[in-house]
C-alpha cells in the first residue's frame, strides 16, 4: 500500500516545484535573488524539506545554483543553461528519429495521440496535461530508437521541468507549439528519416531561438 504521508508530502513537493519554476519563468524571481527555505516554508505553510526537495530538482535542472552556508539562488532565466539543454536535446532526438522511424512508420497513432492530445490541452489552456503529452511524445520517438543509453541521456535533462520553463514563458503560443510537432508525425509515417531528423532538431533550435527574442 502506499503511505498517505508519502504521498501528501511528495505531492506538496511538486506543487512547490510547480510554483517556483512559473516565478522563475515569468521574471517573478529576479537573477541572483536569494530563495530562502525558512521564507518559502512559511508562505507554503510547510516544513523546509519540502522546500529542500524541490530547490534540489531545481538545481538539477539547471535553473538554481546552491552557495555552501549562503544558500539557494536563481541561475540568469533562459540564457547558457536554457540553451545548453535545447542544443543538446536537439541533437538526442534527431540521433533518435534517425534510429526509430523506420519502426515507427508502420503505426504513428501513438504519436499522433499525443499530438492531439496536446491541441485539446491548448485550447483548454490547460499547461499541466500540454506539459504530459509533449514529453510523452517526444520519450516515445527516444524510446523507440532501442538505444539504453541515449534514453538514460534524454531522461537526465530533466525535461518536465524545462517544458514547464518553457510553456510557463509570457507569449508562449500553446496551440501553435502544440502544432509544431505535427510535422515530425507526418515525417515519421512517410518514412522520411532525414526530414524527421532535421525537424526534430529543428524543433528544439525554435524554442532555442526564443531565448535571443
Amino acid at each position: 500500500m502506499l503511505d498517505p504521508t508519502k504521498e501528501s508530502a511528495s505531492s506538496l513537493s511538486d506543487r512547490i516545484r510547480k510554483t517556483l519554476i512559473e516565478r522563475i519563468a515569468t521574471g517573478h524571481y529576479q537573477s541572483g535573488e536569494r530563495l530562502i527555505e525558512m521564507k518559502l516554508a512559511e508562505e507554503f505553510g510547510t516544513s523546509q524539506l519540502p522546500i529542500r526537495e524541490a530547490l534540489r530538482d531545481l538545481e538539477m535542472a539547471g535553473l538554481v545554483t546552491s552557495k555552501p552556508r549562503r544558500g539557494s539562488f536563481v541561475k540568469p532565466f533562459a540564457t547558457s543553461a536554457q540553451r545548453e539543454i535545447y542544443l543538446v536535446r536537439g541533437a538526442l532526438e534527431e540521433a533518435a528519429a534517425r534510429l526509430a522511424t523506420a519502426s515507427l512508420a508502420r503505426d504513428v497513432g501513438i504519436l499522433q495521440s499525443e499530438v492531439d492530445g496536446m491541441r485539446a490541452a491548448a485550447r483548454a489552456h490547460d499547461i499541466e496535461r500540454m506539459i504530459a503529452h509533449s514529453v510523452r511524445f517526444h520519450r516515445i520517438i527516444v524510446a523507440a530508437a532501442g538505444n539504453e543509453l541515449l534514453l538514460k541521456l534524454w531522461d537526465s535533462l530533466h525535461l518536465e521541468i524545462h517544458t514547464r520553463v518553457t510553456l510557463s514563458e509570457p507569449g508562449i503560443d500553446f496551440m501553435k507549439a502544440a502544432d509544431s510537432h505535427q510535422p515530425i508525425v507526418d515525417a515519421i509515417k512517410a518514412g522520411d528519416v532525414e526530414r524527421a531528423c532535421r525537424l526534430s532538431r529543428e524543433h528544439q533550435a525554435y524554442f532555442e531561438h526564443r531565448l535571443n527574442v
